[in-house]
């Protein structure tokens, strides 16, 4: 083979690796056969927020929900029912969990800021007087309930009792529990009503503060929502007025309505829920998300 010919096979060898290397680079960098590939799942989050009474249902919820549907993420957090709603109000938060009903000015807020809030009906609870279980005071009136925590009885004594002074326990004035025991049981659900917690009520930040409270104080009082009564409490039978049955909280007296301190617990959402927000909402309403409800000790809307 002369120079010329072998110089000619060089080039032509050199010619097919550039144009080799350059097709490879216009495909640009290679992937995985469909057989291979693995589907993304976009992550999506909900932001829960709000009621203490419900705060340990709601992370309930959110464990069993997520459970079912990985690619979701609920953050639950408690702080009140007053500070999930302005969180509401303020656009920062998917669902506010609430104890009792938005006030109107609650609702004026929201939609002057543009949110239009829609309320949903999730669960019942009865809210349960509580005693230490040494205390022999069993059962007792609502207007007995209205006198106590509002100071004008001070002593056991006065109500059946030991000649003990009473120690009154209550949640603290962003709980909707704290609303709805003023206004149905401190007010008796009288409008023109304005009588106001004793200021010698401690006002306990907590379900479990009360809990804790009443369990070490012989001579304490407070109210929590059912969910939250432990066996070594003792819930006092009450009667809507003097004459009438006494009634102890359960599920069953709040359902047939023969409980007499009983309501709903809602959520809220910024206009009609949509998406992964209504199909978990839809979840929370059905027979499985009520399963958790009655499993709480929280009463079942079914």
């Amino acid at each position: 083979m002369d120079k010329a010919t072998g110089a000619a096979r060089v080039w032509i060898i050199v010619t097919m690796l550039v144009v080799s290397n350059v097709w490879a680079g216009c495909r640009g960098p290679a992937t995985p056969s469909s057989e291979t590939a693995e589907p993304q799942q976009t992550t999506q989050t909900i932001a829960n927020k709000g009621s203490d009474t419900m705060v340990n249902l709601a992370l309930a919820w959110a464990e069993a929900y997520t459970a079912q549907h990985p690619e979701v993420r609920i953050s639950v957090t408690g702080g009140g029912s007053g500070t999930g709603i302005a969180a509401l109000i303020n656009g920062t938060v998917d669902i506010a969990n609430a104890s009792r009903a938005m006030k109107p000015e609650e609702v004026e807020k929201a939609r002057a800021n543009g949110i239009e809030p829609v309320e949903h009906i999730v669960a019942g609870d009865a809210i349960a007087v509580v005693v230490n279980p040494t205390n022999p005071v069993s059962a007792l009136t609502i207007d007995q309930l209205s006198d106590i925590f509002t100071g004008k009885i001070t002593r056991w004594s006065e109500v059946g009792g030991e000649n003990r002074p009473i120690v009154l326990l209550s949640r603290e004035s962003n709980s909707g529990t704290h609303i709805y025991f003023l206004e149905h049981v401190v007010r008796q659900g009288e409008q023109d009503n304005q009588s106001l917690f004793s200021p010698d009520t401690l006002l306990m930040p907590s379900s479990e503060g009360i809990s804790a409270e009443i369990r070490q104080n012989p001579n304490a009082i407070g109210y929590d929502g059912l969910g939250y009564v432990t066996p070594d409490q003792k819930t006092i039978k009450v009667a809507r007025r003097a004459g009438e049955p006494y009634i102890s909280p359960s599920i069953e007296t709040v359902k047939d309505g023969r409980y007499p301190i009983a309501r709903v617990l809602y959520v809220y959402t910024s206009g009609q829920p949509t998406g992964i927000i209504r199909e978990y909402l839809d979840w929370i309403t059905s027979a499985e998300g009520q399963e958790i409800v009655a499993e709480l000790g929280f009463v079942p809307l079914q």
